[in-house]
């Protein structure tokens, strides 16, 4: 139903009070048992609950729309009023209410709880929601001390929240080629100081968005492509170390290609790419992949190390096939000798003649060959 939508409903037994009926309550009549219920109903109000986090684990309901279409996106530098409190109605934060100065932060950079963060991200200026934050999304199993209570373990968290404003992250087609570039490589530094954090999930988004400021189609001067070509290469190979330490083997190759399609014989992708296919098993690319890279570069004391690595995975590799081929012929010829056992328990079956009777006793008295006997087999 949309908003101020009346209509009358026709409701069946199953779907009112069944084969119970009701009794009388406030002034209402009792229902008998299976009665038909004639339904006049006024959508008056609703407020929509969107799912934050796509997993159930962050519900954002909205009690006020926002003005326009525009959302703080990520990168958002954002100044919201919340009041933060428990299941059980603890209160243990205010921002921005009772005189208390509101908080302003950057979406996307690990400043507030990650179910504020995401949630934030999805808000209009002016609009109201109220959070419902799973402990993932919150402190965690910690606890946290926070200004007016501590936060126990694996709480779940509710938010009351108000965007009171935010200036959005510039997009790249919002930017001339300098900008971009410089954002660029503005990303790449914050990806880089992630990345000896340890902190490789943020750190690869750095280095994506650091390649969307340069890919965005534009007309750009000779000594600004090749700014552009090093920012390309020198994130991708960034994202793909970042890919490995996550296990994602197989964003690790995308990012490997993509630096392979301007630089063939580049060092740390073929590096890169090739321990990717030695954890995706692909033993026959990564051993490609090392060969073009010692043919590069003969002394690469890494790429050598990697190359014995995966002498040691194809002789495991080996030992493992042979094992199994072996298994594999002997279950063969295993099954191959039933059906002559099969035949030869047939032959024997039936009632002889005393033709043959007499032409079984004298095979018996003189026996043949082993070839006469594999040759009448065969002929059966």
């Amino acid at each position: 139903m949309k908003r101020g939508e009346k209509v009358k409903l026709i409701v069946q037994p199953k779907y009112a009070f069944g084969d119970k009926g009701k009794e009388a309550t406030d002034g209402f009549p009792s229902i008998p048992p299976n009665s038909v219920l004639n339904v006049e109903l006024e959508l008056i109000s609703f407020k929509p609950v969107i799912d934050v986090t796509g997993d159930s684990k962050v519900f954002k309901k909205i009690l006020k729309e926002g003005e326009g279409a525009l959302v703080a996106n990520e990168g958002a530098a954002v100044t919201i009023s919340y009041i933060a409190w428990l299941e059980d109605g603890t209160v243990f934060e205010r921002k921005g209410v009772d005189g208390e100065q509101p908080l302003e932060f950057i979406t996307d950079e690990e400043q507030v709880i990650p179910g504020l963060d995401r949630a934030a991200a999805t808000m209009k200026k002016g609009e109201q929601a109220l959070l419902t934050v799973s402990p993932e999304y919150g402190f965690g199993s910690v606890v946290a001390e926070r200004d007016l209570a501590v936060v126990p373990p694996s709480s779940n968290l509710v938010y009351e929240v108000e965007m009171l404003d935010f200036v959005k992250e510039k997009a790249p087609w919002e930017l001339n080629n300098q900008e971009k570039i410089e954002a660029a490589g503005k990303k790449k530094e914050e990806g880089n100081i992630l990345f000896k954090d340890g902190n490789y999930q943020r750190a690869g988004k750095k280095y994506d968005k650091a390649v969307d400021y340069v890919s965005e189609d534009g007309l750009f001067q000779d000594d600004e492509q090749k700014q552009i070509k090093a920012l390309g290469i020198s994130c991708w190979l960034n994202g793909a170390a970042c890919s490995l330490k996550l296990s994602d083997f197989w964003g690790a190759i995308q990012l490997c290609s993509k630096v392979l399609d301007f630089e063939s014989h580049n060092v740390k992708a073929l590096y890169r790419r090739a321990q990717a296919y030695m954890k995706t098993s692909d033993l026959i690319s990564a051993e490609m992949d090392i060969k073009k890279a010692l043919e590069a570069d003969p002394q690469n004391r890494e790429v050598k190390l990697l190359q014995k690595t995966l002498r040691q995975l194809q002789i495991e590799s080996n030992k493992r096939d042979a094992k199994l081929f072996t298994n594999m012929f002997a279950r063969m010829s295993k099954r191959s000798s039933m059906p002559i056992k099969k035949l030869k328990v047939e032959i024997a079956e039936p009632e002889k003649s005393e033709e043959a009777a007499a032409t079984e006793r004298e095979c018996v008295a003189e026996p043949s060959t082993p070839s006469e006997d594999r040759m009448a087999v065969d002929q059966s």
